[in-house]
């Protein structure tokens, strides 16, 4: 169960549904609600398969090109880092143009759910505990993704544009703390296995 948390927390983090709301909302305005259920559905569905894919070959990807847990570590946790320090200088995340038909596979599923973020924090943690354990926290944020979105009006009209903003750079301060984290937990790791740098 503490494997679980220790995974689910900093994947809560990476997918920041706080921050997605406002682009929810926007990318689905003037639909009705079968429509939004519909793209919920779609968008929940593909951040999953995609996230999951990604998980099944990702480690293979990089024994094959000897790559080591250290190394992964050390550009994730840059990766991580420079992610979140770029949403917290962001003025707004702005939605793309889309096409209501796919509008929930892409740009929501991917890359506003299941994106660079997320795709790296759980490679992380499958170094440092299991893909079984990574891949349950994945689907529980995703589902948690899936009830947020469809109560986003209502947490809206709650937190407003500047409560909404407010709470999505905090959680990418988090974000960038994680990834520092993640670098000196690689730097570490070259350390005690004598590695030559």
């Amino acid at each position: 169960m503490k494997s679980f948390w220790l995974c689910f927390v900093p994947l809560f983090v990476a997918v920041d549904v706080i921050g997605l709301l406002p682009l929810f909302i926007s990318l689905t305005s003037g639909m009705n609600k079968k429509q939004i259920r519909k793209i919920i559905l779609q968008s929940t569905i593909t951040a999953l398969a995609v996230a999951l894919i990604f998980i099944a070959v990702g480690t293979g990807i990089f024994k094959l090109l000897n790559i080591s847990v250290a190394d992964f570590m050390i550009a994730g946790g840059s990766l991580l880092f420079v992610i979140s320090i770029r949403d917290i200088l962001a003025a707004d995340k702005q939605p793309a143009q889309v096409d209501p038909e796919s509008v929930g596979a892409v740009p929501i599923g991917v890359p506003l759910i299941t994106g660079p973020a997320v795709l790296t924090t759980s490679l992380l943690l499958i170094n440092e505990h299991s893909a079984l354990t990574t891949s349950l926290a994945i689907a529980a944020n995703i589902l948690i993704v899936g009830v947020m979105f469809m109560v986003a009006p209502l947490i809206n009209r709650v937190l407003g544009k500047t409560g909404s903003k407010a709470v999505s750079k905090i959680i990418s301060l988090l974000l960038a703390a994680i990834g520092v984290m993640v670098v000196r937990k690689g730097i570490a790791m070259y350390i005690a296995q004598g590695v030559n740098l």
